[in-house]
């Protein structure tokens, strides 16, 4: 299977990981993302405040190069990515007139690539392909908020309580916990403009995942993983309690327990250690 991927800025660069364990996770699960040629930024955080309508065809670009490249399914990892480019499709469906230069045909199944995973691919092609189950490693998923809300534009089903990583990981053999907090907000890009306001929100997401017993979170969007793994050191001192969080893409441990032998090298590069709680569980 073919599908059309959309790796956005931030997964060849902050989120780099993120990009190459899509791809290696992808190739295992028996599917080929397939580089969107000539893409450009979809205007993810900041393109909306110049104006509806620019941020509208900025995102919209990379719409109309997936629907000529012929596939039926455009995937989309980073959920700000995907959020901005379902709001094109939305605005261009419900409001063509608007954007009379901006032919879309419909018909592209534009997905966040955990829905795809878990949709089109499906647990039972995960487990075929699991080596070495996780076992052992205690996790809550963290979902953030981007790639569900608002569910009239992005489809979202449970909005509001996902399941779709907690199922996968427990295909995977982690020990998958419950908490409440798995779409809160994490500050989104308020790192530079509002830090004491992320640091809140995150320091809090920590608490929330230790107090159920966890020993690290799991998500599936970039911008959630670098408040979440960058910011550590600076909340611990906020909060006066040291914080060793280990953070994972739930593409990596897809790729760990299929037996990739890059993994390492992914988890070697997040900021919070995670090799030394692979290593304690055996699984690296």
């Amino acid at each position: 299977m073919k599908v059309s991927y959309y790796p956005g800025c931030s997964l060849s660069g902050t989120g780099k990981e993120y990009g190459e364990s899509t791809v290696a996770a992808l190739k295992i699960l028996g599917t080929e993302a397939v580089e969107l040629n000539d893409w450009s930024c979809c205007g993810a955080s900041s393109a909306h405040s110049a104006g509806k309508e620019f941020a509208v065809e900025l995102a919209a670009r990379n719409l109309l190069i997936a629907q000529d490249a012929g596939l039926d399914d455009f995937v989309i990892p980073c959920s700000a990515c995907f959020q901005r480019t379902k709001v094109a499709e939305y605005a261009l469906k419900n409001h063509p007139e608007s954007y009379p230069d901006l032919h879309y045909k419909g018909g592209l199944d534009v997905q966040d690539l955990l829905s795809f995973v878990y949709n089109k691919i499906g647990l039972e092609a995960i487990k075929k392909v699991v080596k070495k189950e996780l076992n052992g490693l205690k996790a809550v998923a963290y979902y953030g908020c981007q790639s569900l809300r608002h569910p009239e534009v992005t489809g979202a089903k449970n909005y509001e309580n996902p399941t779709q990583m907690d199922e996968i990981l427990k295909v995977l053999g982690a020990d998958v916990l419950t908490w409440s907090y798995k779409t809160d907000c994490c500050g989104g890009s308020l790192g530079i403009s509002q830090p004491d306001i992320l640091r809140t929100l995150v320091g809090k997401l920590y608490d929330k995942a230790l107090e159920v017993g966890a020993e690290c979170i799991v998500t599936c969007c970039p911008l959630c993983m670098a408040n979440l793994d960058m910011y550590q050191d600076a909340i611990s001192k906020k909060f006066n309690k040291q914080y060793n969080m280990p953070v994972f893409y739930f593409t990596e441990l897809i790729a760990l327990a299929a037996g990739e032998k890059d993994a390492v090298k992914w988890f070697k590069s997040h900021v919070a250690d995670s090799v030394k709680l692979l290593k304690e569980k055996k699984l690296i």
